[in-house]
């Protein structure tokens, strides 16, 4: 039977009414950012399926295994049935033991549970924390280059971003000078990392006091993530802003388990905030994930409790790959990198060879079969560079650099 005229003509208008499914999308979604990382693993995993060779150097996974202690911990608690639901904000005894090692490893005062809320990883804990305190038009001060979950994050909650941008001449410092010009009456939070993803800088005491300095004189909250605490490479010990007097009740401090106790997989950081704070960031919680396995919470227990000479040994062999890595860099032609002084990336300037930091990072994924990060990825601050992780062993980062040298010198605009 053939389709009357007003059939046909009800299925044009149909058709021109009916929302594309890119339509159908929230306006937040297009405020949201990516983490490069992830893309770039995806893409290489890709190349391999092919049967290519290609050396990971994109992603920021320590190349260790879990401490045998802590997995022994989580195995226990699984055939100890402890898999049922946990308290939103994290079980009493992780909370507590966090707080207790949170304060010892900083040199203050002890914490309270009440101060802690647990997450699965700190993108997690950080994403409610802004939740909790942004509103549309709020002023947000941080670095640029900066980890990425940041401005994200604030871009999709409608925060006005400030940037103050890293020096390459200071070893990734702060200019003091600029910091002060960008903080004011209108800021309400300022966000810090140290030491830093993706440069591998460390914010020295006398930058800290000075942000400290600010932030009391504007009465300004401070977010400082510091999951890369133990990854530490100067002679000066770690200090915390949060050790600084009058900071205590307005900084909210990030880590977790994932980098230096290499337990990425297990998913699970915290926060350590003022008490008012750690309600509302549980309220966030509770809407979103609701708890964390409690196996991997008991596991991340022993983590803090157990032997720390793994610990330690992990962050020894860091620094000698970070050695290897800076020096094989500084060797290629056009290439120059400063020594990071912690965490585990170097964030080279290829700016000599050219400013399009993308197109080099995929040339070299394509061509040189090496993965590696456009240091633009990281913010307009961080075009020209590259970010690589020397996370993995001493092997793959000697035939990474090898790839890097013969790809480099086979590259043309």
């Amino acid at each position: 039977m053939q389709p009357t005229l007003t059939a046909l003509f009800g299925e044009v208008l149909s058709s021109m009414f009916t929302a594309r499914p890119t339509d159908r999308l929230s306006h937040g979604v297009s405020r949201l950012g990516s983490e490069k990382a992830f893309e770039v693993l995806g893409l290489a995993r890709a190349l391999e399926a092919e049967g290519r060779s290609i050396v990971h150097l994109e992603i920021g996974e320590p190349a260790f295994d879990t401490p045998e202690h802590i997995k022994r911990a989580g195995i226990a608690a699984i055939e100890s049935n402890h898999t049922h639901y946990a308290p939103v904000p994290g079980i009493p005894e992780l909370r507590d033991a966090i707080a207790q090692h949170a304060a010892a490893q900083r040199g203050i005062a002890p914490f309270g549970p009440q101060n802690v809320v647990v997450g699965p990883g700190c993108k997690m804990v950080i994403w409610n924390v802004l939740s909790s305190l942004i509103d549309p038009g709020d002023e947000v001060v941080l670095t640029d280059p900066g980890y990425p979950a940041y401005s994200s994050a604030l871009s999709y909650l409608q925060a006005k971003m400030v940037l103050v941008p890293l020096l390459e001449s200071r070893d990734f410092a702060l200019d003091l000078d600029v910091l002060a010009s960008c903080i004011g009456a209108r800021t309400k939070l300022i966000i810090l990392n140290t030491p830093q993803n993706p440069t591998g800088g460390v914010l020295s005491k006398a930058d800290l006091l000075a942000v400290a300095e600010l932030a009391q004189r504007h009465d300004c909250m401070v977010l400082v993530d510091e999951i890369y605490r133990r990854h530490l490479y100067t002679e000066e010990p770690f200090f915390s802003i949060v050790a600084i007097p009058g900071m205590r009740e307005r900084t909210i401090l990030i880590d977790g388990f994932s980098k230096a106790y290499a337990m990425t997989g297990w998913r699970i950081g915290y926060g350590v905030m003022p008490e008012w704070l750690a309600h509302a960031v549980t309220l966030f919680n509770n809407n979103t994930f609701s708890c964390i396995s409690t196996f991997v919470q008991l596991a991340a227990i022993a983590a803090l409790t157990g032997p720390d000479e793994p610990i330690a040994e992990m962050a020894r062999t860091l620094r000698s790959r970070r050695d290897v890595i800076v020096e094989g860099l500084n060797a290629i032609p056009g290439v120059s990198c400063t020594t990071p002084r912690g965490a585990f990336y170097a964030f080279p300037n290829i700016s000599r060879i050219t400013h399009d930091d993308q197109r080099l990072a995929r040339y070299l994924l394509e061509e040189a079969g090496v993965a590696v990060l456009g240091g633009s990825s990281f913010g307009e601050a961080g075009a020209g560079h590259l970010r690589i992780s020397y996370a993995g062993s001493i092997e793959q980062l000697r035939e990474g650099l090898a790839r890097m040298r013969d790809g480099i010198a086979k590259y043309r605009e």
